[in-house]
């Protein structure tokens, strides 16, 4: 039997019983079928990662009580996701997996093509929480309210931004990555248009800024939430903690 693993917005450490939120102590004792005693993995983005056991739990009540670290907390690489505001599913699923491939920040743009104007930054949120859960990350990503693309980009601090431009003549994204100076990969993003693209006003903004590299993800044209996840995997693959043991 597995051990269930949690997020838990509060400070964690051997001996000091920590309550649960009504929602996972519902899942601990009526999905899970767990019981006082039994073991829990907790984490909460600072602390590390600790074995506790349930102390109490009844119905959507219940706490933890922190044993020992399983983990030390780690500082992440900063990767960041831009990514047009996608219809509900897709944006969805573009968070699950950017949150199991390690991105730092999620950004949610608004483009003119973009199909939506707003995003549900809590079920957002829900979503990237059980991610963190399952993948056994240490952290969640942090989930920015949408904004318009120049906005971002006006208020960009100047890192690196790879912009996949899937229409226009663009060097292979593996090739950009290897040319960036040591320092500067360490800290990346990763900019995603909207279905059927930026449009040309848009792309000759971006090409005007100094810190965005225009890329390509090979012949074929993919789906928004496809080059996403895509171009995350290439990321960590090439430059990011995918190569750390």
């Amino acid at each position: 039997m597995s051990t269930p693993r949690l997020y838990l917005d509060q400070p964690l450490a051997e001996g000091r019983e920590v309550s649960l939120p009504p929602g996972q102590a519902h899942y601990l004792g009526s999905v899970m079928r767990r019981a006082p005693g039994d073991a829990v993995l907790a984490f909460n983005g600072a602390d590390g990662e600790w074995a506790a056991r349930i102390a109490s739990l009844r119905k959507d009540r219940g706490s933890l009580m922190p044993e020992r670290q399983t983990r030390p907390q780690t500082t992440p690489r900063d990767v960041r996701l831009l990514v047009a505001a996608l219809k509900r599913e897709a944006m969805e699923w573009v968070v699950e997996k950017a949150t199991e491939l390690g991105v730092g920040s999620i950004q949610p743009v608004l483009t003119r093509r973009s199909v939506t104007d707003r995003v549900n930054l809590a079920r957002l949120g829900l979503i990237a929480r059980e991610a963190a859960e399952q993948s056994e990350r240490l952290d969640l990503p942090r989930i920015a309210p949408a904004l318009p693309l120049h906005a971002v980009l006006d208020g960009w601090d100047g890192a690196p931004l790879l912009v996949g431009a899937e229409r226009a003549a663009a060097p292979p994204i593996a090739r950009v990555v290897a040319g960036l100076p040591p320092d500067l990969v360490l800290s990346r993003a990763w900019l995603v248009g909207p279905e059927g693209g930026f449009e040309r006003v848009e792309l000759d903004d971006l090409r005007r800024r100094a810190f965005v590299s225009p890329v390509a993800l090979g012949p074929r044209i993919l789906r928004a939430e496809t080059a996403a996840v895509a171009g995350l995997a290439i990321l960590q693959a090439l430059a990011g903690d995918w190569n750390e043991s």
